[in-house]
């Protein structure tokens, strides 16, 4: 049987009949085709899922969509504002912390809510922020490095 619920996600309200046992990424990528923000292992071990929600990054694989009611969401299609990216996106782009991609949603907004919350961050403070986000290209050096790029620069 269906509920229906009420999000609000990257500043637009929806109502949809869900499943009481979806989770928040399922609703995200299926019901509204959100499809940035990645389906990993579906255990909450990889990261490609997080998105922001009330200023937190969290696992959206690990979410009930029925938790997320009356909460701001953040995904990574609400993050640039129109054709001008988030500083992080940039970096992320200017300074190749980017390579096949599957990973980088997570990662950006891993990184979106560690800036928010400590503009300043030091290289141990980013490695303990991304730690829940695995990559298998990069190594992870220029995801650290486009991070600090943004910190360094001030541009939160």
């Amino acid at each position: 049987m269906k509920k229906q619920i009420r999000l609000k996600i990257n500043g637009l309200e929806y109502e949809i009949a869900i499943r009481p046992h979806w989770t928040l990424l399922t609703v995200l990528r299926e019901e509204l085709g959100l499809t940035g923000t990645k389906k990993g292992c579906d255990k909450g071990e990889c990261g490609a899922c997080t998105i922001i929600m009330n200023g937190e990054a969290i696992l959206s694989c690990m979410t009930l969509a029925i938790q997320a009611q009356e909460k701001n969401i953040l995904t990574i299609e609400g993050l640039s504002q129109g054709k001008k990216l988030d500083p992080i996106q940039d970096a992320f782009v200017k300074y190749g912390a980017i390579q096949c991609g599957f990973c980088t949603p997570g990662m950006i907004m891993t990184s979106r809510a560690l800036l928010n919350k400590i503009p300043r961050p030091s290289t141990e403070e980013i490695k303990k922020g991304l730690s829940g986000n695995l990559c298998r290209c990069t190594g992870y050096v220029k995801i650290i490095e486009a991070v600090q790029k943004v910190s360094t620069e001030g541009v939160t």
